[in-house]
């Protein structure tokens, strides 16, 4: 079945999250529905995934030679032929490494996750933080889809 225009999807995967994951993606999905409103996307679709720190550890070797656990990455979709969403790509987030970010930042893990959840997507989006002024940008579309400081005002990125 043809999904109808404008309808967005997210495909929630938390089986290797650990304790409170599922309760946590079901919540997560539908933020991103409100991230997509306020972002003015549609008819889009998002796979987020949330795992523990040994399974964002070996993406993070592989895909960015950086064998460390990480608290977001993200994975930008191809062009599809053909109607249907537009696939944004992949956001895996490490519950683990945002329980310790909650204690080491004195917030709580549903204020992390949705953190995880705004800059994951703003990069699958195109935004980057490596320059100062796309850094900026990006910070302040962090704060506009939060209503609070963003990951990145913890950083000197900026």
């Amino acid at each position: 079945m043809a999904a109808r225009r404008g309808t967005n999807k997210v495909w929630l995967d938390s089986s290797r999250g650990g304790r409170g994951a599922d309760a946590q993606g079901d919540r997560l999905v539908k933020l991103a529905g409100r991230f997509f409103k306020v972002l003015k996307l549609s008819n889009v679709e998002l796979s987020l995934s949330l795992v523990d720190d040994a399974e964002i550890r070996q993406l993070n070797a592989l895909w960015r030679r950086k064998n460390v656990p990480t608290d977001v990455l993200s994975f930008p979709g191809g062009d599809m032929p053909g109607p249907g969403r537009r696939v944004l790509g992949d956001v895996v987030i490490s519950m683990e490494t945002a329980r310790r970010a909650a204690k080491t930042f004195d917030t709580s893990l549903d204020d992390e996750l949705d953190l995880y959840l705004a800059h994951g997507l703003l990069h699958l989006l195109g935004h980057d933080h490596h320059q100062k002024a796309a850094a900026r940008k990006m910070e302040a579309l962090e704060r506009q889809l939060l209503g609070r400081p963003s990951m990145l005002s913890r950083s000197d990125e900026i």
